[in-house]
């Protein structure tokens, strides 16, 4: 079930979200495919129920929109890219846990 506090973005709408965001954003680059993306997914899903109007927390489907996955290199899933201002500051691969996704959001608050 999609979380309702979830951006969903694609190679349309990536750039107009992110740019226009006023929080920070975190980004979760994944595959419906990918065993790791799925035991990430449910912990992005509570960061995101958590900090409402904190952080702008979004996903993005790597086979339904691959301009905007290869546009920031992606390789590795799944891929957290956190912006400010419409611009990649920080990034990490692979499973990461809820503490050390929140504490790099802050990080950019």
């Amino acid at each position: 079930m999609a979380n309702a506090n979830v951006v969903e973005l694609n190679d349309t709408n990536f750039e107009s979200v992110v740019s226009s965001a006023s929080e920070p954003v975190l980004v979760d680059f994944w595959a419906p495919w990918c065993a790791p993306c799925r035991m990430l997914g449910p912990v992005v899903d509570e960061i995101a129920t958590e900090s409402v109007g904190k952080f702008k927390i979004a996903k993005v489907n790597v086979d339904d929109s691959p301009i905007v996955a290869e546009k920031f290199g992606i390789r590795h899933i799944p891929a957290l890219l956190y912006f400010k201002g419409g611009e990649k500051k920080d990034q990490s691969l692979g499973m990461t846990g809820k503490a050390e996704i929140v504490r790099r959001l802050e990080a950019l608050a």
